[in-house]
This record gives C-alpha cells, sequence and structure tokens, in this order.
C-alpha cells in the first residue's frame, strides 16, 4: 500500500468567496481514503508556507479572477517562488487550480492558462478537470450540472458581485470544486503507488 498522501491548496480569496472554493477542493481531496489535505492561504508568505508545499505530493493552486488575471497576492506568492524554481524543488510534484470569478465568463481561462503555465516552469504534471460541459450544453442541461461552465483547463466558478461567500459560488460550482480535489488525489495517489511498485521492482 501506498503510503498516506498531501494534497496542498494553496490559494488567495480577496472577499471569501475563492476561499470557499478552495475548502471544496479540500474536502474532495480528503475525500480519498490515504489522502489528506491542507489549506495554505498565500497572503501569508512564510516558512510553513513554503514547507508544507514542499513536503505535499500534490499542490493545487487557486486564486480569483481580477481583470482578467490572477490576483496581485496570489502574483506576489508566485514570483516569491523564485529559489523554489531555481533549485526544481517542486519538479514531479503534480498540479491543478482553480479560479472564480463574478460574471459568468470573466476570461478565467486567462487565469487558468497562467497557473498551468507557472506549474510547468516548476516541473509539475498537471492535472485536468476531467469532466464533460454541463450547464447550458444542451438543452438537457441545469444550473445544477458539474462543471456547468463548461472549463477543462482547471475548476471554474462564479460567484456575483452583490452575493458575499456564505450564498456564492453555487452548489454546482462547489462540487465541481469537490470532484478536481479527488481527481487530484487519486491521481496522486496512482503515482505514489506506481512510483513503490517500480522501487520494488528495481
Amino acid at each position: 500500500m501506498p503510503k498516506n498522501i498531501t494534497i496542498a491548496v494553496a490559494f488567495h480569496s480577496g472577499y471569501g468567496h475563492t476561499a470557499r472554493q478552495a475548502r471544496a477542493v479540500a474536502a474532495g481531496a480528503g475525500s480519498v481514503p490515504g489522502a489528506q489535505a491542507e489549506l495554505c492561504d498565500v497572503a501569508v508568505v512564510d516558512d510553513r508556507l513554503w514547507e508544507t508545499l514542499a513536503a505535499a505530493d500534490a499542490i493545487v493552486f487557486g486564486t480569483p479572477t481580477y481583470m482578467g488575471s490572477q490576483s496581485a497576492v496570489f502574483q506576489a506568492f508566485a514570483e516569491a517562488s523564485a529559489p523554489v524554481w531555481m533549485k526544481q524543488g517542486w519538479a514531479g510534484k503534480l498540479a491543478a487550480g482553480f479560479t472564480n470569478s463574478a460574471s459568468v465568463n470573466g476570461d478565467k481561462l486567462n487565469v487558468l492558462v497562467s497557473l498551468a503555465l507557472f506549474a510547468a516552469q516548476h516541473g509539475m504534471n498537471w492535472v485536468s478537470l476531467g469532466l464533460p460541459p454541463g450547464g447550458e450544453y444542451s438543452t438537457s442541461g441545469t444550473p445544477e450540472d458539474l462543471n456547468r461552465l463548461g472549463g477543462f483547463l482547471g475548476a471554474m466558478a462564479q460567484s456575483p458581485s452583490d452575493l458575499g461567500p456564505d450564498d456564492a459560488p453555487s452548489g454546482a460550482d462547489l462540487r465541481t470544486a469537490e470532484h478536481l480535489g479527488r481527481r487530484v488525489a487519486e491521481t496522486a495517489l496512482e503515482q505514489v503507488s506506481g512510483r513503490t511498485a517500480l522501487a520494488l521492482a528495481l
């Protein structure tokens, strides 16, 4: 049996909506037997953050979409990771991403692409959402479908600007985030199991 694995959810949230999405990702990851999740607010960049991320088997990055890009706080964290990048300290880890904006589109894809590129620069292996589009993709779709916003690179959520974090994102968006967390944890377990089997075979 593989060792227990850790999924770190490294996120920034400006008003609490993306934090709720982050908790859903962590809940999904933690629901997988043999996996545990740890929430890491990247607004606090300290030794504990770097130690947690270094020890994790996978890191799921999350940020709100502001003006078509990630938040300034998340970008500051990304730039602060340069010493880790220089040593390729996260190379080989799994990575995934999620984002939230007030509008249905909000150019969230641009943020997910940026997160995937950030992970690629660190030598990480990206895990996609792995869901077909829901919602209005077809006339039989409903707002309660998983992946109702039709993303593929990561988990998307919408939080209308006049709703607080107690009321948004929607249940469907939070369940989509949970799905991403489970998918990352399951993939990480498979990866750790494969490495263990390979080591035993050598």
